[in-house]
């Protein structure tokens, strides 16, 4: 515990419990830490140091007394500001939501839960506008940027997230994810991100992006994502799609192993394009769980990219949500996303039928190889972080955010169960993920094989830039 701020949730919970480091002092260095690193990185949108310190005073007199609350008793959490937060104000990265509009009584279901498990709330970290793209940067907050690199983008839409979690700036964090929103910037800093399956955490408000859309944690080791998916499972009724409680905690089977497990491995789904290194990087993990026991078959799925059906699915709802603003709203909004609007728009019922049963279709395929493997593998991404402040990478043949994440939105299209964890850097020093998938309900299997992976292949739980 000799540098507090690198501490992953699991440490900081066993070190509250053997009395060995307070709340507060782990508070205080998560607070320095913004203090030090934010104004490079730009992950912060709010941060209540005095709200923040007086949870962790309640937090150091209950572990005192040995009653802590719940499993997160005093660990240092930030929140995307896409979700609801009681006293705190959602702008959810646009000029067009202002703090006095809304009274902010009401908190959405994962804060309730981070609440109820005495979890240290610091603030809130950025997105970009209404979490509609992979990068983060919006209106309101301007750019947000890579701890590896702050030249580089953080990814998105969680990228305030995620690096706020690979700089030290709080143990974990929660984010959102309708299209790689958690994977994405999770694998460009080095740090797990975990999309468990549709339902198991419940959101309210509904999003705009309907059943594309998942909650899920971004945090330094597979234990603490497990550690976080069992304060945030369980239904609320608040949200008619939220799954029952699970019977088993997420934490109970990491350390099961992968011997004998049926693994697929597919390097680009049929469609994709890797940079060489994130490709060997990836091979190497994937080496790393044959030598562990599991059976590991490499398949050419032959898939056609299911861009257009998403594409319906998720700029519908992109414009859904400006509805509410008027027509004025055009002249404020990020113009990336006003672009995007103008190339995807006018969508029929038919259209959204179709792209459904596109959906349909997928989600029946990855049934079916299912039955055969337990778990399919890809790389998160086919390429590290690029240019912070830009949509997609220099020299790319499209400018929508989709033709740089070709692995991760197929399977919010599917409602399973997706977790990257880091599995190497390349020779300019920017981590690569290992995206493991499992069927829907499997999302204790996809801890289990993640784990595995992370333990054998030894990386220091969320990779430490300043290491």
């Amino acid at each position: 515990m000799d540098s507090l701020e690198w501490a992953t949730a699991t440490e900081l919970v066993a070190a509250y419990r053997a009395r060995e480091v307070s709340p507060v002092e782990v508070t205080q260095a998560a607070l320095d830490a913004i203090e030090t690193c934010n104004a490079a990185i730009n992950a912060w949108c709010l941060v209540d140091a005095e709200s923040a310190l007086s949870d962790a005073r309640a937090s150091e007199a209950r572990w005192q007394a040995g009653t802590p609350r719940g499993l997160a008793d005093g660990v240092p959490t930030s929140i995307k500001d896409l979700m609801l937060t009681r006293g705190w104000p959602t702008l959810r990265g646009s000029r067009l939501i202002t703090p006095g509009s809304n009274e902010w009584t009401e908190d959405a279901p994962a804060v309730a839960r981070l609440r109820e498990n005495g979890a240290v709330l610091l603030g809130k970290v950025t997105t970009p506008e209404f979490g509609w793209k992979g990068v983060t940067h919006s209106p309101l907050t301007d750019v947000t940027r890579n701890p590896w690199d702050t030249s580089k983008t953080s990814g998105g839409s969680s990228g305030g997230s995620a690096a706020a979690v690979a700089a030290g700036m709080g143990a974990w964090s929660v984010g959102t994810d309708g299209g790689g929103s958690v994977r994405i910037p999770a694998s460009f800093t080095g740090v797990v991100g975990l999309k468990p399956t549709y339902g198991v955490i419940p959101l309210y408000p509904a999003s705009p992006f309907g059943t594309l859309a998942h909650a899920g944690p971004l945090a330094r080791s597979v234990a603490d994502a497990a550690l976080m998916l069992d304060v945030l499972a369980g239904p609320d009724p608040r949200d008619w799609s939220s799954l029952a409680a699970p019977r088993d905690s997420f934490s109970a089977g990491l350390d099961g192993g992968v011997q004998g497990m049926r693994i697929a491995f597919s390097s680009n789904l049929g469609y994709g394009s890797n940079d060489p290194e994130v490709e060997a990087a990836v091979r190497t993990a994937v080496a790393v769980l044959q030598g562990l026991g599991a059976e590991v078959t490499e398949l050419d799925l032959g898939w056609s990219d299911p861009v257009d059906a998403y594409h319906v699915l998720w700029f519908a709802g992109a414009a859904k949500v400006l509805e509410p603003f008027g027509p004025q709203a055009r002249e404020s909004i990020d113009p990336g996303l006003l672009a995007a609007l103008e190339r995807h728009h006018d969508f029929s019922a038919s259209d959204f039928l179709d792209a459904t049963a596109v959906r349909m279709k997928l989600g029946h395929d990855m049934g079916l190889l299912h039955e055969q493997y337990d778990v399919l593998l890809t790389p998160t991404l086919p390429i590290t972080a690029f240019e912070a402040g830009v949509d997609v990478p220099a020299g790319s043949s499209s400018s929508d955010w989709t033709s740089w994440t070709p692995y991760s939105y197929p399977f919010n299209l599917t409602q399973q169960p997706a977790i990257t964890v880091p599995c190497g850097v390349t020779g300019e020093n920017l981590p690569v993920g290992l995206q493991i998938v499992g069927p829907r309900h499997a999302d204790a299997r996809i801890l289990r094989v993640a784990a595995a992976y992370e333990q054998a292949a030894q990386w220091p739980a969320g990779i430490n830039p300043n290491r």
